[in-house]
């Protein structure tokens, strides 16, 4: 089975916390095969990057910018796009699913564009988030193994489950 693509996105100037959760995120989803896609800067992006290459997993980074250089140092695909902020619904739309950890501006507006195009949205402390359109909420996750455990779940084909499991 193909693995997903899921983004890890959050705060791009993060707590310690949440780069902690970032790094196990990244770590438990290079586990299960799955390509982290993020906006490819510091923060959470930089942690989930970290945690997934430190198993042998593929970090995609869409930056905001045009130069490589930008790119965090664990990416192993670094696009720069020209787009700014406007990249993170690239960053979106090149996944399966989506875990936010931590919340800032930025983060909300991926959420937002994550449950506007259907994707499983899981969120690991950061927004609270309620929706009266229709769109439905995101999931709530305590802990990185929850948040992986239910995108894991949530992608068709069995997709994002630990090899063992395939």
């Amino acid at each position: 089975m193909t693995p997903g693509y899921v983004a890890v996105v959050g705060p791009g100037t993060a707590g310690e916390r949440e780069r902690a959760h970032a790094r196990r995120v990244g770590e438990l989803l290079a586990l299960r095969g799955a390509v982290v896609v993020c906006g490819g800067l510091g923060g959470v992006m930089e942690a989930a990057c970290e945690g997934a290459r430190a198993h042998g997993g593929v970090t995609v980074g869409l930056l905001p910018g045009r130069e490589r250089a930008e790119g965090n140092p664990f990416l192993t695909v670094c696009l720069p796009t020209g787009l700014g902020e406007l990249r993170n619904g690239l960053v979106v739309a090149a996944a399966d699913a989506v875990i936010a950890v931590g919340g800032s501006w930025g983060t909300l507006s991926e959420v937002a564009l994550a449950m506007r195009t259907g994707r499983p949205t899981v969120v690991l402390g950061g927004w609270d988030v309620a929706a009266d359109a229709g769109d439905g909420v995101p999931l709530r996750a305590s802990s990185p193994e929850e948040a992986v455990r239910a995108v894991a779940d949530a992608l068709p084909n069995g997709r994002g489950r630990p090899a063992a499991e395939s």
